[in-house]
Order: structure tokens, then sequence, then C-alpha cells
């Protein structure tokens, strides 16, 4: 605990600190405990605050001189007008000082009981306003507590609302989504197969058509064959015919030879010459005829053969062509089938997909956005959480500090009360008294007592536990031993001293 004292003079104000305030008593050394201290008090000219940190003693300036007087820090004031510089000692300083002074001394006593009234009733209707406060944010924090209670309860796994009524309708809806999306996806597949179909149905019209073609022009090339081995045949034929013709000419050519060489015979004569015998014309002619014969016979059947090992080889070809024709055509038949199922078995796949790829895709969106949504609501409700959080810190801070000020008023409460109860300080002016915890003695003058021996004569005695000697109106106040002089007070306590001046008043406080 610091002590600060702040004197004023005629030079300027003056700060004297120390770092505690140590009595001497009995039983030995008795320190005043580093606790908030809270005294109001002061009248006259001037006052004493002693605070949780700091001991202030405020001493008025002077009034006209030394006419006016000045007041005490200790809220009494020391009457006396000095009418002539104490005017023979008692008759006139006192006389008159004491005359003046001492009279509004009573009323002062009263003036500090009161101020001491209304600084334990300021004490009180501050504690009462605190223990108000401190209830006011109990009850805050009780009801913030039971906010985060429901909150939890509310949005914690264990307290879900029931929406198992739901799930029906909903499972409902869905079967419908997902029929309905089903009967679309038969309904896109019997129209991509309506098509496919048709489209199969017109590649087979114009394959058809193709193969028509094919057969048409297969038929007129072999009508052009037919028509060229009927031309062969009848040129062949007409050939025959000329070759008989000319057999039947060439026969009747012999003939009528034969008629003119017999009618110019029956008119010749005949001449037998012995000669060779010669060859039999008719038997040479009819040689020549077989001859001839077998040559046409032999190109007749080498040209039949010929016609019959042609024909039969067209035959065979066409006969090869056509098996090649229904096989290819066949294959490619089933070619077709195959690739029509294949095409067919590919738009189903592709509708397939696609309405997969659009369900995917709805269902990514829909998920996509229950996320969002999801995490907006994990984002407010995390900005909600901090927000709780940084409000139950505040208040928490809040109550701390608050506990700290209750618990520093009940300090100053008990404090009050053991300085009220055991150490009753009283301080005697001429009219007054200020008592300190020991015992005490008063004479005529002032006594100031505290746990140690005191003395006192006509002066003013402030005796401490080392003990003190006063003559004329001044005294001096150490630790260890005191002197005084003059119309002035010096308190010294291991280093900073204390000026105090006498006040026409006097003063009585209580601590």
């Amino acid at each position: 605990m610091s002590v600060s004292v702040r004197t004023t003079s005629s030079k300027g104000p003056k700060t004297v600190s120390s770092k505690s305030i140590i009595t001497k008593s009995r039983g030995g050394l008795a320190a005043f405990p580093q606790k908030a201290y809270s005294v109001y008090g002061g009248s006259l000219g001037g006052g004493t605050r002693i605070s949780s940190t700091t001991l202030q003693s405020r001493i008025g300036g002077y009034g006209g001189g030394f006419g006016g007087g000045y007041g005490g820090g200790y809220g009494g004031g020391y009457g006396g007008g000095y009418g002539g510089g104490y005017g023979g000692g008692y008759g006139g300083g006192y006389g008159g000082g004491f005359g003046a002074g001492i009279m509004p001394g009573g009323c002062v006593v009263n003036d500090f009981q009161l101020n001491e009234k209304a600084t334990m009733q300021n004490l009180n209707d501050r504690l009462a306003s605190y223990l108000e406060k401190v209830r006011s944010l109990e009850a805050a924090n009780a009801i913030l507590e039971r906010q985060i209670r429901e909150y939890y309860d509310k949005k914690g796994p264990i307290a879900q609302r029931d929406y198992s009524h739901y799930w029906n309708t909903i499972k409902d809806l869905k079967d419908k989504i997902k029929n309905a999306t089903i009967n679309n996806a038969n309904i896109l597949l019997q129209i991509d197969n309506s098509k496919l179909a048709a489209d199969d149905f017109r590649l087979k019209y114009e394959h058809e058509v193709v193969m028509r073609q094919c057969v048409e022009s297969d038929i007129a090339n072999m009508r052009r064959l037919l028509d060229q081995t009927t031309l062969a045949r009848a040129d062949l034929e007409m050939q025959i015919k000329g070759l008989e013709e000319e057999l039947v000419f060439m026969k009747k050519n012999h003939q009528e030879e034969l008629a003119a060489l017999r009618a110019h015979l029956t008119g010749t004569v005949n001449v037998e010459v012995d000669a060779a015998p010669q060859q039999d014309l008719n038997k040479v002619l009819q040689e020549i005829r077989a001859h001839y014969e077998n040559i046409i016979q032999k190109h007749r059947r080498e040209q039949e053969d010929w016609f019959k090992d042609k024909t039969a080889g067209l035959n065979k070809e066409v006969v090869q062509s056509t098996e090649i024709i229904q096989t290819t055509k066949s294959q490619v038949t089933e070619l077709r089938n195959t690739l029509q199922s294949l095409e067919i078995e590919l738009q189903s796949q592709l509708s397939m997909k696609a309405a997969l790829e659009n369900s995917l895709a709805d269902t990514e969106a829909r998920y996509s956005a229950m996320l969002a949504g999801y995490q907006n609501q994990i984002n407010m409700l995390e900005a909600e959480l901090a927000q709780l959080r940084a409000s139950i810190e505040q208040q928490g801070r809040e109550y701390a500090l608050l506990l700290d000020i209750k618990t520093r008023l009940e300090q100053e409460i008990a404090t009050y009360r053991s300085l009220l109860e055991n150490q009753d300080i009283k301080t005697q002016i001429p009219g007054g008294f200020l008592t300190i915890s020991g015992g005490s003695q008063s004479s005529s003058g002032t006594h100031i007592i505290t746990s140690g021996g005191s003395q006192s004569s006509g002066g003013t005695h402030i005796i401490t536990s080392g003990g003190s000697q006063s003559s004329g109106g001044s005294h001096v106040i150490t630790s260890g031993g005191s002197q005084s002089s003059g119309g002035s007070h010096i308190i010294k306590s291991g280093g900073p001293t204390i000026q105090i001046k006498q006040t026409t008043s006097t003063s009585h406080r209580t601590y």
C-alpha cells in the first residue's frame, strides 16, 4: 500500500509518498494491513481522503495572513486567530483562538458524525447497488445459461424434431418422381427405337431397291446372253441349213452331171482301151459325201458340246452367283439385324446415360444447394456460438471484476468494522477527540494517543509509539521520537515530512 500526502502551502503543493504506515504498540511492530481504505472527510478549509492506494492530506491555505487560519487535514481544525501572535500564550493566542474556535468545534464533531453516517450510508448504498448489480448479473447469467441449454437442447442431436411422418410422403413423392423418370426414359427409348426401326426399314428399302436393280441388271445381262446364245444357235442352224442346201445342190449337180455323162456316152462309140481300171465315181462321191457328213456331224457335235458346255458353265456360274448372292444377302441381313440391335442397344444405353447424367446433375445440384444451406446454417451457428462465447467471456470478466469489487468492498467494510470496533481512534482537540487503539490520556491540551504511553501538558500533544515531548503550542511527531516548536506540527514516518498547520476550528473524526 502506498501512502501519498499532499500538502498545500504558499509556495505550492507538495506530495510525499511512503510505502506503508507502521505504528508501534506494546507488543511490537504493527503494520496497517495493506487493504483498501475509503475515508471521506474534511471540513473548514480542508480534509483528508484515504483511498485504496493513497492517503492524501489536504491542508487549507492561509486566509488573509494568520488571522483567518487554516483547516486541519484530519477533519478537525485548530481554532486560533493568533490574535497578535498568541497574545501572551493562552490568553491572547488560545484565548482568542479557543474562544472563537472551541465553540465551533462541537458543531464540527456533529458535522463529522453526520459525515461519517453519510459516508457509511454511501458505502451501504454502494454495497447495496453492487449487490443488486451482482444479483442482476447472476440472474442474467442464469437466463443466459438457460438460453444456452435451450439452444443446445434445440440444436443438439438428442432433441431433434420428429420428421418421421414426412418420410412416407417423401418416399411416395420420390417413387412417383422415379416412376415418372423411368416412364419418360421408356417413352424416349421407344421413340428412339421407333426412329431406329424407321431408319432400318428405310435402309432395308434402299437395300432392296439396290438389290432389285442388281437383279434386274443381272436378268438383263442373262437375257442379253440368252439372246446372244439364241443368235449363235440360229446362226448355227442357218449354217446347217446352208450346208444341207449345198449338199442337196451338190447332189443335184452330181445327178445332172451323171445324167449328162450318161447321155453323152449313149451317143458315142465305146472304145475300149486296155488301161488300168479307174475308180468308181459313185463310190468316190459317196466317200466324199460320207466324209463331209462326218465332218458336218463332227462340227455339229462339237457345236452342241460347246453349247452344252457353255450353257452348263453359265448355269453353274448363275447357280454359284445366286448362291453367293443368297449367302451374301443372308449375311448382310444378319449383319444389318446385328447392327440394328447394336444401334438400338447403343441408343438405349445413350438414353439411359443421358437420363442418369441428368439425374446425377439434378442430384448434385440439389445436394449442393442443401450443402450450401447447411454450410450457411453452420456458419450462422458458429457465428452465434462465437458471439455467445464472447458474451459469456465478457460477462465472466464482468462477473470476475464485480466479484473482485465485491471482495474489495467486503474487505473495506470488514476493515471499517475492525477500525470502528477494535481500533477506536479518537482525536481530541479543545472540544473534540481522535482516538486510536491503545490507551489514551488527555489534559488541558489535545492528545492523539497510539498504542504506547503518552504524556501531555499545557500545549497540544501527539504521541506515537516512540514517545513525544511537547512545549508551547507546537508538536513534532515521529516514529522514534518527536520534537515540535513554533505553531506547526511535523509528522515523520521513516522519511517523508508532513507539515500540518493549526486552524481556527476543531473537528472530530473517527476511523
